[in-house]
C-alpha cells in the first residue's frame, strides 16, 4: 500500500496551505541531495516529499486524493473495472481538473488516452513502470507515456555587500547543483533587505526525465557596513567632528549611494544633534526614497594640559549653561 501523502509530510488531513508549505520546506532542506551527498535513502525520501507536496499543494489534486486515496494502488495496478462496483467518480470532471491537457481525446466521449489508469498516473506525477503498460479489455497491453517531470526548486542563502543591497548590482557566487559545483551570476535589484528573495528561472534542480529544470530561490542576507546603518528606507550615520568644528561650524564631504555630497554643520552644534538629508537614503521598492540621518558626535582629546583646562573653565563661566535642567526620574 502506498504511503499516505499526509504522513510523508507529517501533517494532518486538515492542514492549511501554510502548514503544508512549512512542512515541505523543513523536510526538503533535511533530505536535499546537496545536504546528503551519496545518500540514496535521503534522495528517495526527498523525491517522495516533493511528490507529496506537488499533489497536496494543488487544490484539485488534493480533493481527488482525499476522495480516492484508498484506491490509488488498485488504480495503478489496473484492478479497477468501471461499472463493476466499488469506487465511482461521482461527477468528477477530469477535463476541468487538467484543462484537457492530460492526454489525447480518444473519441466522442473525450477522456484520457489510457483511461482511468492515465488519470491516476498524472494525478500522482508518475508513469508506467517497466514498460508493462495497462491491459486492454480484449487482451494485449497498451504502454502509457510518462510526462517529463520538472526539476525541483532549490533554495540558497546568499550574502551581498551592504552597498549592493542599497544600490543594486551584479554579484557572483558558487552553487553545487546535482553534485556539480557551478559559478552563477545574479543582478540584485536596488533596495533589497535582509530576508528578501530573488528567483533565478531554470537554475534549480535538473529533471531526471527530460523536463525543464526547477528554479533557484536566493534568500538574501546583507552584510553590515562599518559606518552606515539602514532603518527602513533611511540611512543613519554617526559623524565625528571636533570641538572647534562644533563651535564654529564646518562643511563635511559625505559619500552616499548617490555620490559625494557636502553636509553643512551649523555653528554651535551639540553632540547628538541630528541633521537630515532628504532623498539621500535607500530607493524603496514601495514608497518614496528614504533620507540620510546624520548624528553629530563631538570627539575630544584624551589628554588636556592645565592651561587647556583653565581655558575651558573660563569659557564655562563666560557662557553658563544648565545642560541637565531636564534631567529627572
Amino acid at each position: 500500500m502506498a504511503e499516505d501523502l499526509y504522513q510523508v509530510l507529517g501533517v494532518g488531513r486538515d492542514a492549511s496551505k501554510d502548514e503544508l508549505q512549512k512542512a515541505y520546506r523543513k523536510l526538503a532542506r533535511k533530505y536535499h541531495p546537496d545536504m546528503n551527498p551519496d545518500d540514496n535513502a535521503a534522495r528517495e525520501k526527498f523525491k517522495r516529499v516533493q511528490e507529496a507536496y506537488d499533489v497536496l499543494s494543488n487544490e484539485d489534486k488534493r480533493e481527488a486524493y482525499n476522495r480516492y486515496g484508498a484506491d490509488f494502488e488498485k488504480m495503478r495496478s489496473g484492478g479497477f473495472q468501471p461499472g463493476a462496483g466499488g469506487a465511482t467518480f461521482d461527477g468528477l470532471d477530469l477535463e476541468q481538473m487538467f484543462g484537457g491537457g492530460g492526454g489525447r481525446r480518444g473519441g466522442p466521449g473525450g477522456g484520457f488516452e489510457g483511461g482511468f489508469s492515465d488519470f491516476f498516473e498524472q494525478l500522482m506525477g508518475g508513469g508506467a513502470g517497466g514498460g508493462g503498460g495497462q491491459p486492454f479489455p480484449g487482451g494485449g497491453r497498451r504502454t502509457t507515456r510518462q510526462a517529463p517531470q520538472r526539476g525541483s526548486n532549490l533554495r540558497h542563502e546568499l550574502t551581498v555587500p551592504f552597498q549592493t543591497a542599497v544600490q543594486g548590482g551584479k554579484t557572483e557566487f558558487y552553487l553545487t547543483r546535482d553534485g556539480q559545483p557551478e559559478k552563477l551570476s545574479v543582478t540584485i535589484p536596488p533596495g533589497v533587505a535582509e530576508g528578501d528573495k530573488v528567483r533565478l528561472r531554470g537554475k534549480g534542480g535538473r529533471s531526471s526525465s527530460g523536463g525543464e529544470a526547477g528554479d533557484l530561490i536566493l534568500v538574501l542576507s546583507v552584510s553590515p557596513h562599518p559606518l552606515y546603518r539602514r532603518v527602513g528606507n533611511n540611512l543613519e550615520l554617526d559623524l565625528p567632528i571636533t570641538l572647534a568644528e562644533a563651535a564654529a561650524g564646518t562643511k563635511v564631504d559625505l559619500p552616499t549611494p548617490g555620490g559625494t555630497i557636502t553636509l553643512t554643520v551649523p555653528p554651535g552644534s551639540s553632540g547628538g544633534k541630528r541633521l537630515r538629508l532628504k532623498g539621500q537614503g535607500v530607493a524603496g521598492k514601495q514608497g518614496p526614497k528614504g533620507d540620510l540621518l546624520v548624528r553629530l558626535q563631538i570627539q575630544l582629546p584624551t589628554e588636556w594640559s592645565d592651561e587647556d583646562l583653565a581655558i575651558l573653565q573660563e569659557m564655562d563661566q563666560r557662557y553658563p549653561l544648565n545642560v541637565r535642567q531636564q534631567l529627572s526620574w
